[in-house]
């Protein structure tokens, strides 16, 4: 297995990334217990922000947050966002500067299943958050992550831009599209250019990195059957995506937040922060390439197609041209690194023995994700790693 780069081999250090803007600064993260918030409450927490965290309880075991020990590094709050009293009172507490609304239910088959949760969190999530934020002074940035799937998929080969239509076959996407239309009604009739708070959206697909055990993903699968000695199942090796690590999403979002938060209400609006065209990959490539990586397994079909299999998008692209012109953010790694990472990742955390050695595993692939993917970016020129 390939050496780590650690953070004290880093060039760049850490904190100075994102011009600095986080140290010190009181940040909440909603959904901090899940793959993409227990990354982002790491990555913040090492860019020396006084962390806060408000959601459910770790979903998945193991889980990230759990691995990663952030509990000992962040203030950790466990409420469900549908309750606007305690969401309320957690931010009037706190007194945060800069928000990142990530809690959601995040799965598009399991919508299928429970439409209303998915519904009543996606949504009414996000109108309880920003209620929250009216009545909290402290409030200067809120950034409401969605997803790529709130566009009106028409599974064409144009990659979708932020003036595109919303829409959503499936209630998690659906979900997503209400969001985002609650995001601008509330940037219209009470965040405008007048108001303290500044408002914007990010968009982002398929992310991958160390530490995501959901059901339903891809990544997650190959490891539990690897695990386990079985093959792995596939549902739909066909179907094209577009893969990044997890740290680039989240980049993004930190560039845009910071760009808020020193630049007004210029930066207000929808954000897509999606991967490079040559990502686009079927899900029997990516697949290979994390068994190869792994350096054992094999898949196969997992049976044939059937009508009464839910509805999946099979192609959908986002274009982050606007991230690109206006706040200097683009992509950094390719899938191949991705995928060679995140599996170097998981490799780490099932080789340790016991649960504390686990933990110090983790935490040490995700610092040196980190210092690794800051220091790719300071040498591409990235102007949040400069």
């Amino acid at each position: 297995m390939a050496v780590r780069i650690t953070a004290v081999e880093s060039l760049v250090t850490t904190a100075a990334s994102f011009d600095g803007v986080y140290s010190g600064l009181k940040v909440l993260i909603t959904g901090h217990t899940g793959f993409k918030g227990s990354w982002l409450a790491y990555w913040l927490s090492e860019l020396g922000a006084d962390v806060a965290g408000y959601a459910l309880a770790p979903p998945t075991e193991p889980s990230v947050f759990e691995a990663l020990r952030l509990a000992e590094r962040i203030t950790h709050t466990e409420a469900d966002v549908r309750d606007l009293d305690a969401l309320s009172a957690t931010l009037a507490t706190f007194q945060p500067e800069i928000v990142f609304h990530l809690a959601a239910q995040p799965l598009v088959r399991y919508s299928y299943c429970e439409p209303r949760l998915t519904y009543e969190t996606n949504v009414m999530g996000c109108v309880n958050l920003f209620e929250a934020v009216r009545t909290t002074p402290s409030v200067a940035v809120v950034v409401n992550v969605t997803s790529d799937k709130c566009y009106e998929n028409r599974e064409v080969e144009r990659p979708y831009r932020e003036d595109d239509a919303l829409g959503g076959y499936d209630p998690y996407s659906s979900s997503k599209g209400c969001a985002e239309l609650v995001t601008s009604a509330y940037a219209r009739s009470f965040f405008d250019a007048d108001a303290r708070v500044r408002l914007a959206s990010a968009r982002a697909g398929n992310v991958i990195g160390g530490g995501d055990w959901a059901p339903d993903r891809i990544i997650p699968d190959c490891v539990r059957a690897l695990v386990a000695g079985t093959p792995v199942l596939v549902r739909s090796p066909n179907a094209m995506r577009p893969w990044q690590h997890v740290l680039e999403p989240l980049s993004g979002y930190l560039r845009l937040a910071s760009c808020m938060y020193r630049g007004g209400h210029a930066f207000d609006g929808a954000w897509n922060f999606g991967p490079t065209a040559e990502t686009g990959l079927p899900v029997a490539q990516v697949t290979t390439a994390f068994l190869d990586a792994w350096g054992a397994g094999e898949w196969c079909r997992a049976g044939e197609p059937v009508d009464t299999e839910p509805h999946e998008a099979t192609l959908l692209t986002l274009d982050s041209g606007k991230a690109a012109a206006r706040i200097g953010w683009a992509s950094t790694w390719g899938v191949t690194e991705a995928v060679r990472r995140t599996a170097e990742w998981y490799r780490a955390f099932y080789a340790a023995g016991t649960d504390e050695q686990r933990a110090a595993a983790a935490e040490a692939s995700t610092r040196g994700d980190i210092a690794a993917f800051t220091d790719a970016a300071h040498a591409a020129a990235a102007e949040w790693a400069q």
